[in-house]
């Protein structure tokens, strides 16, 4: 219990408590709406907006979700009661409805002990995006009518879109029109111009306190709510002899189904836009409480609600203090305000929660997966066109069948392990194949065989997670086996790496293709590469955590020992392997960086690199890459540490001296390699740059003959 609440801190709390209280208003005509649709009489949902919140606020893992009496779940009942024959908001309703929404509570807890909130995990980003996106443009249309002074629709969409013609030739009042219209006109600009500015509650007052003063609803037709009788309403024991156990566990079951779907899904999809996680079964768990709770006051199936969550992303609320706020409102109005209620104009209210459901509509996802996923945007569409045509469960069901088709071509349980060094050989084993292969102490390797998607991404993320001691000070991935990354993946890894960074924990990514890297750029993680997250080999990530030969091995006993491993260093092109056709731009960035933050004291002792922020620990070969764009940028540089351009020149042909000598004595293959490369350089400088040419074989000439000073002084001693 209270994980929802444990966000909460000085800096949020202010948002919390605005954001409640905005729900809870714009939860006045939503729950009075949908406890119409149920079947009950208007006030049944306001009673219903507040033991089922505070116990949600108590029991969830989601900082951020709102719960409450919404859209699919009261529509289901409805339909349960017409099936039976019994009429909407009768004292047979009254009876009936807790008795479906208690055993609804049942199916609930059996789907916790099931572990059945875990199918969730295997629904894809595009297939939530789709979800969400589906049931709120249901809700936008079922709201449609009341706008323009008609009543809220049911259904699927094309039974919503017959249902708005008819009301519009039934019940079309241009007054009430307009003023929905121009509500939201306002909204949206105010979300757009001042976002702080809680526009949907300005505007709610407003048009009360005139309604109150004028009258102007009533002169012009436009409708309000209904009066609602003070007090908090009744507990109940259900009446069970109205169905039998086998009818209400039947009847029930499907409105179960959708709750958890439903509601797990848009929570998965907040969480990944706010950073952080949910528990599928703590949630299951928490939705059969406040539906037992709903049931005992005589209420109907209570679920998650994507519009008031919207909202509450809107208005900055951080957690569940928005929803004990929301339920601590709603007791002061039903208690004394509930006067106030028949005064709030039907079209400003349905505005309202029209707007809340367009900012939860993931256009920007569509977008995104046009351009680097087509496969997963069609199922995005085909999750959202299937909520719409068919309703929540077969929107669902299209969705997943469609992800799994693509899950059936890769690897869904990937081979993975954790990596060590075993004293006198050489490389990194598989510690649970290998007993003598012992962990680097503080660091963690982990090796992931698969491509970084949907369907395993919670695998990579908990292993992480699980492995990290207290005194772990960097992770490092093994990505040979990685060949892509979806959009899940990469959410998930840039979370996990926000997450690493904020507990003082590196991240390195290495040993993977270039084109992981390309794939990293266009789904919008190219920042983690210019952090220097992103290394070519495990040495190299090592290297920039500052752990060099020898390593310190950790035993199981907690005791050390000291290994200095054999293999040579690996020296190679960093840069151009990370940043592709960026490389070039890249390396002048880090140019600039250093001609930026260079001082004298820094030049001199030869570490050119130490006060960057872009990637540390750079080998050989991109240091020498670096070397050569500096000395086109002496007259610069000069100017930054104050330093004469002659000595500057010298000083950086010693670094590169000692650079050549180090790669000679390394590996006399790649000392040619190097060779060959520099040759070009020369060959490039002498047919466009001469003068610089002969320069740089000035400075080298200093350099070579300061070094064979050196020599004979160090000879001497």
């Amino acid at each position: 219990m209270f994980s929802g609440l444990k966000s909460a801190n000085k800096g949020t709390i202010k948002n919390d408590i605005i954001s409640g209280v905005i729900i809870a208003l714009v939860s006045i005509p939503i729950s009075m709406g949908y406890a119409q649709i149920a079947g009950l009489p208007t006030a049944w949902g306001l009673y219903c907006s507040v033991l089922p919140v505070i116990l949600f606020a108590l029991f969830s893992s989601s900082p951020r979700y709102i719960f409450g009496v919404d859209a699919a779940p009261a529509a289901m009942v409805g339909g349960v009661l017409a099936s039976l024959g019994i009429a909407s908001q009768s004292a047979q309703a009254v009876k009936t409805v807790p008795v479906i929404t208690f055993y609804t509570a049942v199916w609930l807890f059996i789907f916790y002990f099931l572990k059945a909130g875990k199918l969730t995990q295997y629904v894809s980003t595009p297939v939530m995006g789709g979800f969400v996106s589906g049931i709120c443009t249901t809700i936008i249309l079922m709201q449609i009518p009341k706008l323009f002074g008609g009543t809220p629709g049911t259904g699927e969409a094309h039974q919503l879109f017959i249902h708005i013609y008819q009301q519009v030739q039934k019940s079309f009042n241009l007054p009430s029109l307009l003023l929905g219209i121009i509500s939201i006109a306002l909204i949206l600009l105010a979300k757009k111009f001042i976002p702080k500015f809680p526009m949907p509650v300005a505007v709610m007052l407003i048009s009360a306190f005139l309604q109150y003063f004028t009258n102007f609803a009533g002169k012009v037709g436009v409708a309000t709510l209904p009066a609602v009788e003070k007090g908090l309403g009744n507990f109940i024991l259900p009446d069970f002899s109205i169905i039998s156990p086998i009818k209400g566990m039947s009847v029930s079951l499907t409105i179960a189904i959708v709750i958890m779907a439903e509601t797990l899904l848009a929570e998965h999809s907040f969480a990944m836009k706010g950073n952080y996680k949910v528990s599928d079964s703590q949630e299951v768990l928490t939705f059969g409480v406040c539906n037992i709770a709903s049931a005992f006051i005589g209420g109907c199936p209570v679920n998650g609600s994507v519009s008031r969550t919207a909202m509450n992303e809107q208005f900055g609320g951080k957690s569940q203090i928005t929803s004990l706020t929301a339920a601590a409102v709603m007791i002061v109005i039903l208690l004394f305000c509930t006067d106030f209620i028949q005064y709030l104009p039907v079209p400003v209210l349905t505005a309202i929660v029209i707007c809340a459901l367009l900012g939860a509509i993931e256009f920007d996802l569509v977008r995104k997966l046009k351009k680097i996923n087509k496969k997963e945007m069609w199922i995005f569409i085909a999750a959202f066109l299937g909520v719409l045509v068919f309703g929540t469960i077969y929107g669902v069901i299209i969705g997943v069948v469609l992800s799994f088709v693509n899950v059936v071509i890769r690897e869904s349980d990937p081979p993975r392990t954790f990596l060590g060094v075993i004293p006198g050989r050489d490389g990194f084993f598989n510690m649970k194949s290998n007993p003598t292969a012992k962990p680097i102490k503080n660091v963690v390797i982990y090796r992931f065989r698969a491509g970084l998607f949907f369907a395993n991404v919670t695998e990579f993320r908990e292993d992480i997670e699980n492995s990290i001691k207290p005194d772990t000070k960097c992770v490092i991935v093994d990505a040979g086996g990685i060949s892509s990354i979806d959009t899940t993946g990469a959410d998930t890894l840039e979370a996990l790496y926000k997450s690493l960074k904020e507990r003082g924990i590196r991240f390195y990514l290495t040993e993977h293709m270039t084109q992981v890297n390309t794939q990293l750029r266009k789904l919008g993680l190219g920042y983690i590469i210019q952090e220097g997250a992103v290394r070519r080999t495990i040495t190299s990530a090592l290297r920039s955590q500052g752990l060099t030969k020898p390593y310190e091995l950790e035993l199981a006993d907690g005791e050390t020992i000291t290994y200095i491993p054999n293999f040579k260093e690996q020296l190679m092109y960093e840069f151009e392997w990370a940043f592709g056709t960026d490389a070039q731009e890249q390396i002048e960035a880090y140019t600039q960086q250093i001609i930026d933050h260079a001082n004298r004291k820094s030049i001199e002792r030869g570490d050119l690199f130490s006060e960057t922020t872009l990637w540390d620990a750079l080998g050989s070969f991109d240091e020498d890459i670096l070397l050569e764009s500096l000395e086109m940028h002496l007259e610069e540089l000069s100017k930054s540490t104050g330093i004469d351009v002659d000595k500057l020149g010298a000083l950086l042909e010693q670094r590169r001296e000692r650079i050549y000598q180090y790669i000679k004595n390394a590996d006399e293959n790649t000392f040619n390699k190097l060779r060959r490369h520099r040759q070009e350089t020369v060959q490039r400088l002498k047919k466009h740059s001469p003068e610089l040419l002969r320069h740089l074989q000035e400075y080298h000439e200093k350099a070579v003959s300061e070094e064979k000073e050196k020599e004979k002084d160090e000879i001497k001693k």
